[in-house]
C-alpha cells in the first residue's frame, strides 16, 4: 500500500523505497551475516533515507550531507558490532557474523571512521559551494562540537562499554546533548552574524 502511495506521489520516491525495501530483504537474508558488508547495508540504508526524505520535503541533498551521513553511521555500526563482540566474548548469544569481528579490529575501524567523519565534516566546512551557500568562511569553528560528540561517543563506548543503542546514547547523553545543541547554535549563530 505504501509502495503504491509513493508510486502515486512520485516515482523518484517509489523508486528509493523499492530499493531500500530489496536491500532490508537482502541485509535479512542473507547480507547481514556478511561482517563489514553488514555495516556497508546499514550504512546504505541511512543514506537512503536520506533520499527518500528529500523527495518527500522537495529537498536537494548536497554530496556532504550523503557523505557524511553513510560515514557516521558506518561508524555507529562498528560501534554496534563492538557491543556485539563484547557479548560474544561474555559467552552471550549475538549475530552469526560477528565471528568476523573482533575486539581489535573494531577499535582499530571505529578510530579510523572517526577520523574519516571529522577530516569529512572540515572539509565540508570550508568547501567553496559550502562558504558560498552559508555566507561565511568561518563554518569551520563549528569543527569543534563535532570532535567533542565523537569523542564522547568512544568514550561511551571503549571506556564504559555501553555503545549497544546509539539513539539511546544521543537521547539519554547529556554530554552528547549539549554538545549537538551547542554545535546547532553555533552553527546558525556563523550563518546569521559572520
Amino acid at each position: 500500500m505504501s509502495l503504491f502511495a509513493a508510486f502515486i506521489y512520485s516515482q523518484a520516491l517509489f523508486l528509493v523505497l523499492v530499493a531500500y525495501f530489496i536491500l532490508n530483504i537482502a541485509y535479512s537474508f542473507k547480507l547481514k551475516h556478511i561482517a563489514i558488508v553488514d555495516i556497508f547495508i546499514i550504512a546504505t540504508g541511512f543514506v537512503l533515507r536520506l533520499f527518500a526524505g528529500a523527495q518527500v520535503t522537495d529537498t536537494t541533498l548536497s554530496m556532504w550531507i550523503i557523505i557524511i551521513t553513510f560515514l557516521l553511521a558506518i561508524f555507529l555500526a562498528l560501534a554496534k558490532r563492538r557491543d556485539d563482540v563484547l557479548l560474544s566474548i561474555e559467552g552471550k548469544e549475538t549475530r552469526k557474523n560477528i565471528d568476523g569481528y573482533n575486539l581489535e579490529f573494531v577499535n582499530a575501524a571505529m578510530v579510523l571512521m572517526s577520523g574519516v567523519v571529522i577530516l569529512s565534516y572540515l572539509q565540508y566546512t570550508v568547501s567553496p559551494e559550502v562558504i558560498t551557500r552559508i555566507g561565511s568562511e568561518y563554518l569551520y569553528l563549528t569543527t569543534l562540537f563535532v570532535i567533542l560528540a565523537i569523542l564522547r561517543y568512544m568514550q561511551i563506548t571503549f571506556v564504559e562499554q555501553q555503545s549497544g543503542s546509539p539513539s539511546k546514547i544521543v537521547l539519554h547523553d547529556t554530554f552528547i546533548k549539549i554538545t549537538l545543541i551547542l554545535w546547532l547554535l553555533s552553527f546558525i549563530a556563523i550563518a546569521k552574524f559572520l
